[in-house]
């Protein structure tokens, strides 16, 4: 197991501990002062545990009928007195981070979404991106930094192009739980792909949406590893689970991967996966939408043509505007 889900495990199960322990004692504080909840906690018990005994032997459902019925009433006379001194049943409810599976990590005998969060953040941590986001945001997007002027061939100015991208990508946000959507970014380096994918990730994070981010050589390194058995097999299958669960998947710098056959077999699985089950996919790429076919099949091609939002990216590399400060 990886020492990334080693910690995201303990802290989960920190978690569970901590919960536990503040309910016994507002259990030991309740029994100290009201002694017949204790009572009936310890003979509700017993008759659990008999009815489960039962189960294996004939011909007693009376005798079990019986002991339900003695369990709901006293279940009610609990109830009552928890009433009458101001109480009531959520005093004894163990209180968790995640309420879906009670700060286990699992539920259903798979990953749960709190699980899968806490080990993107941890990912981001490891990568330096959770510092990233903090600076790059809708908030911090300057379009000054593009051209005014108007581009012949696309008959638009790189701020007016960059304006309508950057609209696009808040209504993608902001209508995020109503409409499923994907992105193509696409143009060449330096005009904000990355900044406005990590924009849309804050914002997301913020809102509690599961969002992972990942650069293509990392995806394939990653389903290589796997594939081969290298490094930790608990965290390549914990990752490429994620790739196809989480609400939205940004893949960045498509293109730059070294293509083969189990690379595009492994896009089209992602790709197709996510739009099956409606989950959102942004991706970026340097490579214009005439070149894709000399990279990937027919079926990729298709599939982000016809599905994805496409959005291109003009003008000149922002990063020099910025370093001199114009």
């Amino acid at each position: 197991m990886s020492q990334i889900f080693k910690e995201a495990m303990r802290e989960l199960e920190k978690q569970r501990l901590q919960a536990q322990k503040a309910l016994n004692a507002r259990q030991g504080f309740l029994y100290e002062k009201l002694p017949n909840i204790k009572k009936i906690d310890d003979e509700m018990a017993d008759i659990g545990l008999y009815l489960a005994k039962l189960v294996l032997k004939r011909d007693t459902a009376n005798e079990a009928d019986a002991l339900r019925a003695r369990s709901e009433n006293l279940a009610q006379e609990k109830a009552r007195i928890l009433y009458d001194n101001g109480y009531d049943d959520a005093f004894f409810l163990e209180v968790y981070n995640c309420a879906d599976c009670k700060d286990t990590g699992y539920l259903q005998q798979k990953h749960c979404h709190c699980l899968k969060q806490r080990l993107i953040a941890k990912y981001y941590e490891m990568s330096n991106l959770s510092k990233v986001l903090e600076r790059e945001n809708f908030d911090a997007f300057n379009i000054n930094y593009y051209s005014d002027v108007i581009d012949i061939a696309c008959g638009i100015s790189p701020r007016d192009n960059i304006n309508r991208i950057w609209t696009t990508s808040l209504k993608f946000v902001e209508n995020f739980d109503k409409r499923f959507e994907n992105m193509l970014f696409y143009g060449p380096t330096g005009l904000g792909k990355t900044f406005l994918s990590n924009c849309i990730a804050k914002e997301l994070l913020d809102a509690g949406k599961t969002v992972l981010y990942t650069t293509a050589a990392q995806l394939f390194k990653m389903v290589e590893d796997a594939r081969f058995n290298r490094g930790e097999m608990a965290e390549n299958a914990t990752y490429l689970s994620m790739v196809l669960d989480v609400d939205l998947l940004i893949i960045d710098d498509l293109g730059t991967e070294f293509s083969t056959v189990v690379t595009n077999s492994e896009l089209f699985n992602f790709i197709n996966t996510r739009l099956l089950s409606k989950s959102s996919t942004i991706i970026s790429t340097n490579l214009a939408p005439s070149n894709f076919e000399e990279y990937y099949s027919d079926r990729i091609t298709s599939r982000i043509f016809g599905e994805y939002t496409l959005l291109s990216f003009i003008g000149d590399d922002i990063r020099i505007a910025k370093k001199h400060g114009y």
